[in-house]
């Protein structure tokens, strides 16, 4: 089994914003795998199905961005999934708008989100991909940079990197994280 999470904050506020794009990718999986994300456990909405003939968890924890961890935990704990088998998608400033990187492992570095999930798995030992957003051109507005509401210009760019995010999350199920970051990074 799977666990596939996408972080973001709760949705519709904060939807069509770049912090999002975590629930985004798991969005687009969800129509194309045609899951329902409609059932409520641990504080996050999730739904069950299969891709690639694997039975995986979508999941889209409710927690706000930096209290992430507190919903995966318990999934991971209470569905027993190793978690090599957790893949946690999230956005990257640090990454440029259309493109995305996966790792196998490693450490959260300055995204809060990430930070709560290594901090309540107490592990640096899952995969992610990260979706790049492009960096503010004012430092200091970067929290507004990736709650704000955007335009949809800017989105449908970010739209290609949802769009590749879900590509990866696909190619990671059915031959395994090595082979995702080959054909992705």
């Amino acid at each position: 089994m799977y666990l596939i999470v996408g972080l973001g904050n709760p949705e519709p506020e904060y939807s069509k914003t770049r912090h999002n794009m975590g629930f985004d990718v798991v969005n687009q999986i969800a129509d194309k795998y045609q899951i329902e994300l409609t059932r409520t456990k641990f504080n996050g909405i999730y739904g069950s199905g299969e891709i690639e003939k694997q039975k995986v968890i979508l999941l889209k924890p409710q927690t706000f961005m930096n209290l992430s961890g507190e919903c995966i935990k318990p999934f991971v704990d209470f569905y027993k999934i190793p978690l090599k088998n957790v893949l946690v998608i999230y956005d990257d400033m640090d990454i440029s708008i259309g493109s995305i990187k996966l790792r196998k492992k490693g450490g959260p570095g300055t995204h809060n989100g990430a930070k709560s999930v290594v901090h309540e798995l107490a592990s640096e030992e899952f995969p992610r991909i990260r979706v790049g957003i492009g960096k503010p051109i004012d430092e200091y507005d970067a929290i507004d940079y990736v709650i704000g509401k955007i335009d949809e210009e800017t989105y449908s760019k970010l739209e290609e990197g949802i769009k590749k995010g879900a590509q990866a999350v696909t190619e990671f199920i059915k031959n395994g994280i090595d082979t995702a970051m080959n054909k992705f990074n």
